[in-house]
């Protein structure tokens, strides 16, 4: 009994697929490893289950997602919601559930971490990795976060939380290389790592890593939710400015500024830096070009700001010798975590959707402050869109959009301010500003497909964008 259609038909329906509205099938369904602990009465593996889209090009790879099983010899009621299906081995007949909801199959997890103290404890071909300094409380239960989408995390009591990749891919797993560099560097502002899980997979002759384990941030409040409480505070406020009201985030907006910013100087220390010549900056000039033609097939509108941006990526072509690093690559405002002390920065995968070959390319650290200045941006404007508003003492919604841009631009400002220390040279703004552009560019199509009533944060930002650029230009002549 073959175990296939019911992880296709468990696998489409899961949070975390990203395969979604497309055609695909279930290809090789591969055993990398048995946990060790496993009794008769609960087995736990972990299946790579190879994902093919009718869509592919021709001689694309297939993708691999991570379902880790709990096989029991019966029906466990307990666990029905994650029931996956039956299957047959050694002549008997065993259910199979999704084992992160299982909390006796992530206790053997938990296990094989501790066993693996500061070093490595392998089981069939599986890696537990650990990093010295932490011991693990082996008695914690585990609690699965229900918000997860492209992984699954799993907090053991109030001590470690593992983040199950889902998607995998052959290859080093920037989110556990760069939590390891800055964990033995001593930084503060990431959650420290105690361990990875990895396999040496003998089909692509290439090690994928599974899992990563990392201290829990008991105190954590995530950093979108407190942007949007402040300007929530604001809006309620109708008689006081953003800098008057208790509720006011610029303080939080310097001290990330100043977290972003040593966390990048960490990076530089432990990983390559180059720089890009002026022909590779030309070719990323070129590269945001083709992002906006394309992004003009999905929403015309931007057709109307194509001159303004085209002036702003000439602009970036023109630069030369520019300093490249590690960096986050996906930065913003709900990548970050508030603890009693201080911010942490956290999932550093990079942008999900991009090859793993591109994720661990070096980038100029300028693109992760655009990122989260587009966040400072969104985040009152977001309030504007959602229910929210209409607890505001607020009567004209031009009186809230003045608002909205009053918040956003002094904690733009106070983020900035600490994050560079000084003023920016004209070759540092030139490029901040393209990456500020083309990161609305990729918003506007974000929302034309997934949330049309928002289109207008990111297009209105272009009529800023070009609106400063023009009026730059006029003061510099």
């Amino acid at each position: 009994m073959t175990l296939a259609p019911a992880l296709k038909d468990y696998i489409e329906h899961a949070r975390w697929f990203g395969g979604k509205g497309r055609d695909w099938e279930v290809g090789e369904v591969r055993r990398v490893g048995t946990l060790p602990g496993s009794t008769p009465d609960l087995t736990v593996v972990i299946e790579l289950v190879e994902i093919s889209y009718a869509d592919a090009p021709a001689g694309a790879d297939p993708e691999f997602y991570q379902v880790p099983l709990a096989l029991y010899p019966h029906r466990e009621e307990r666990l029905d919601h994650a029931q996956i299906g039956t299957l047959t081995e050694g002549g008997r007949e065993l259910v199979a559930y999704d084992a992160v909801h299982d909390r006796q199959a992530m206790a053997l997890w938990l296990q094989a971490f501790a066993a693996a103290a500061d070093g490595k404890v392998t089981a069939d071909l599986l890696a537990f990795h650990r990093v010295a300094g932490h011991e693990l409380d082996t008695d914690a239960h585990s609690t699965l976060f229900t918000g997860e989408q492209s992984n699954s995390s799993v907090a053991f009591g109030e001590d470690s939380l593992m983040k199950v990749f889902r998607k995998v891919t052959p290859g080093v797993n920037p989110d556990v290389s760069i939590h390891e560099v800055l964990t033995r560097a001593g930084s503060d502002h990431v959650a420290a790592l105690f361990g990875w899980l990895d396999v040496v997979d003998e089909t692509t002759d290439s090690t994928i890593q599974l899992a990563m384990l990392q201290q829990f941030l008991r105190t954590a409040t995530d950093g979108w939710e407190l942007a949007l409480a402040s300007v929530r505070n604001l809006f309620a406020e109708a008689d006081l400015h953003a800098d008057e009201v208790g509720g006011d985030f610029a303080g939080e907006a310097a001290r990330l500024g100043r977290a972003l910013a040593e966390t990048h100087e960490t990076l530089a220390a432990h990983f390559p830096v180059s720089v890009r010549s002026a022909d590779e900056m030309a070719a990323l000039a070129g590269a945001m070009r083709e992002r906006l033609s394309a992004a003009i097939d999905v929403v015309p509108a931007l057709a109307d700001h194509a001159p303004a941006l085209q002036a702003t990526y000439d602009a970036v072509a023109g630069l030369a010798d520019v300093p490249v690093q590690q960096i986050h690559g996906d930065l913003h405002l709900g990548q970050t975590l508030r603890t009693v002390k201080g911010w942490k920065i956290v999932d550093f995968e990079g942008e999900p959707a991009k090859p793993l070959s591109e994720r661990l390319l070096p980038d100029s650290p300028w693109r992760d402050v655009a990122g989260m200045l587009r966040s400072f941006d969104y985040a009152p404007r977001a309030v504007t869109m959602t229910s929210y508003a209409l607890d505001a003492d607020v009567d004209e919604e031009g009186q809230q959009a003045y608002r909205a841009a009053e918040w956003s631009e002094r904690n733009s400002h106070a983020f900035l301010a600490a994050y560079a220390e000084r003023e920016l040279t004209a070759a540092e703004q030139t490029l901040l500003d393209a990456h500020v552009a083309d990161k609305a560019v990729y918003e506007a199509v974000y929302e034309a497909r997934n949330r049309p009533g928002w289109l207008a944060i990111p297009l209105d930002a272009l009529d800023r964008l070009a609106r400063e650029a023009a009026q730059d230009r006029t003061e510099s002549r």
